[in-house]
C-alpha cells in the first residue's frame, strides 16, 4: 500500500488509515482525517521534511513520520 513519503510533487490521495498510534492522535488533532483528500506541495531540498496540503493548510511532516500514513490514490 502506497503512504504519503511514496507520494510525488502534487499528487494527490486520500488519508486511508495510520500505522502509528502516538502520531495518528496528533494527525487527527490537526484534521488529518482518514477520508481526507491529501497533495504533496514540496519536499525540502535534502528530501526531510515534507509539505501536504490538507483541509486548506499546509502540514509539514517528517519523511519517516509520512511513511506510517497509508493512502489511496485520487482518480
Amino acid at each position: 500500500m502506497k503512504t504519503i513519503a511514496d507520494l510525488k510533487i502534487g499528487e494527490r490521495a486520500f488519508v486511508k488509515e495510520f500505522q502509528q498510534v502516538d502520531l495518528s492522535l496528533k494527525l487527527l488533532e490537526m484534521g488529518c482525517l482518514p477520508g481526507s483528500e491529501v497533495m504533496l506541495d514540496f519536499i525540502a531540498p535534502l528530501g526531510d521534511p515534507l509539505g501536504i496540503q490538507v483541509n486548506g493548510y499546509c502540514l509539514a511532516m517528517r519523511k519517516e513520520e509520512a511513511a506510517t500514513v497509508l493512502v489511496e490514490e485520487s482518480i
